[in-house]
């Protein structure tokens, strides 16, 4: 597949060479929890939730973990209060208050008994002495949602969401998740449970307000996937897949899910747009290849909690896994303060649903690769960007097709690519064995077409 740069230890693969600009969305962004050296101008991606932490001790300091807004071995953020009035005021105010306090509660309650004589006699608008009226009391309308409307999709596919509880050494949050099998598969992102880790703990809260445990089935860092299996259940409600079909921009869609812990919560927006090349870094990912996609980006709100949930269409069906936001935090020590601004990032299901039936079936995921290095490339006018190719592996679909040092990939098929990491999302979008015509400009202003079938990375943990 199109790959990191070429300090992973892995020459086999398609990489971005270091120091190369990414043409990511516009905006400051931030990591929750970014390490030292981690680049910040990325979109967060990891919107899982934090659990409620206990109140710090003297000293302690804030520290924010993989996709998580904190942990709960540290303290949270310290703010600066504002400044109190001096004593003399405050026993003025606090004088006036109970003044204006004791007022309340006689209007209050003298309020209550008046409106109760009023409105007991049941609806229709009320004529005082005075010749107002006030306001009618009636039944609401239980009316069956229209075809298509945000209500109708959430009585649909709420059943099919859970939110999903992870604890491990490092620290415990929660995310969201989708039901794929009736006996309990679900699908969620890969940073949701890896936080639990080698012997940490999975727990699933249902619709119907049950929990069971969860055992992890399978992952896949690199598309930042993962399916779990629920312990003891049958009957579940599996979410429809959708996985043929356009994606319109402009389209409206629903994101649900647990963001901040609230579980079965609904948001709605359109898509704002497609093939948005989101790249970010894995803390749990040993083998230091970063998350990279082509991702449905929306403004439906989408806050840290919501990872793994699913976006849907206004027919019920997912066409997405949220899993990345960007917020407006410059990162600083209340970065976990970050929400939603209406810039979230979802992983085209249609694209990846081939790698979570491989974790189904507990194999290894495979990915499309082209086999070069590349980085960012753009003339000095401005009129050419695209990927630039570094060097091409031997043996590889990117050389079979006799792509060379110095050419700049400016499309695939019909896609533009606009730098490495639009390069790398692109081909990782496709299967092993899928065919493209690549554009290619060499010399700066010579430009050719290339036809490439991808190879495979054979389940090798970098593509």
């Amino acid at each position: 597949m199109t790959e990191q740069s070429p300090n992973h230890g892995n020459d086999d693969e398609t990489q971005r060479t270091p120091g190369s600009t990414d043409d990511r969305t516009a905006g400051t962004s931030h990591r929750y929890g970014a390490q030292a050296g981690r680049t910040p101008d990325r979109p967060d991606p990891h919107v899982a939730s934090p659990s409620p932490a206990p109140a710090p001790a003297s000293g302690d300091t804030a520290r924010f973990g993989f996709g998580f807004a904190d942990r709960t071995e540290q303290a949270g953020p310290v703010r600066t209060r504002p400044s109190r009035p001096s004593g003399g005021v405050v026993a003025a105010l606090l004088a006036a208050a109970l003044v204006v306090g004791g007022l309340g509660g006689l209007a209050g309650g003298a309020g209550f008994t008046a409106v109760d004589d009023l409105v007991g006699g049941g609806s229709g608008s009320q004529t005082s002495s005075a010749g107002s009226t006030s306001s009618p009391v009636v039944a609401h309308k239980d009316v069956a949602p229209a075809a298509d409307s945000v209500e109708s999709v959430a009585r649909a596919v709420l059943p099919s969401v859970v939110k999903i509880n992870v604890k491990g050494q490092q620290g415990e949050g929660s995310g969201s998740g989708i039901v794929i099998s009736s006996d309990g598969e679900i699908l969620t992102n890969n940073h949701v449970a890896a936080v639990a880790g080698q012997g940490g703990e999975i727990s699933v809260n249902f619709n119907d307000g049950s929990a069971k445990k969860a055992t992890v089935v399978g992952t896949d860092p690199l598309t930042d996937l993962a399916v779990i299996k629920a312990e003891g259940v049958s009957g579940l409600q599996p979410a429809t897949i959708a996985t043929s079909g356009k994606v319109e921009v402009g389209e409206n869609v629903v994101a649900i899910g647990s963001p901040f812990g609230l579980e079965a919560t609904v948001t709605s927006g359109i898509v704002s747009a497609l093939n948005r090349p989101v790249s970010v870094g894995s803390e749990s990912d040993q083998s230091g290849q970063d998350t990279t996609y082509p991702a449905i980006q929306t403004d439906a709100a989408i806050n840290p909690g919501n990872s793994g949930g699913p976006l849907v269409d206004l027919s019920g069906d997912v066409i997405g896994i949220n899993s990345s936001i960007r917020t407006a935090s410059s990162g600083g020590p209340d970065s976990s303060s970050g929400g939603s601004i209406g810039l979230g990032f979802a992983i085209p299901i249609e694209q990846v649903w081939p790698v979570v039936q491989q974790l189904r079936n507990g194999e290894k995921a495979t990915h499309a690769r082209l086999g070069v290095s590349v980085s960012d490339a753009a003339s000095t006018n401005g009129l050419l960007s695209g990927a630039g190719i570094e060097s091409v592996n031997q043996g590889s679909a990117g050389q079979k097709a006799g792509l060379k040092r110095g050419d700049v990939v400016t499309k695939v098929d019909d896609q533009v690519v606009t730098g490495s990491d639009s390069l790398v999302a692109t081909i990782r979008g496709h299967r092993p064995g899928d065919k493209v015509t690549l554009t290619v400009v060499a010399g700066g202003n010579k430009t050719r077409t290339v036809q490439v079938t991808l190879d495979s990375d054979g389940g090798s943990a970098s593509s």
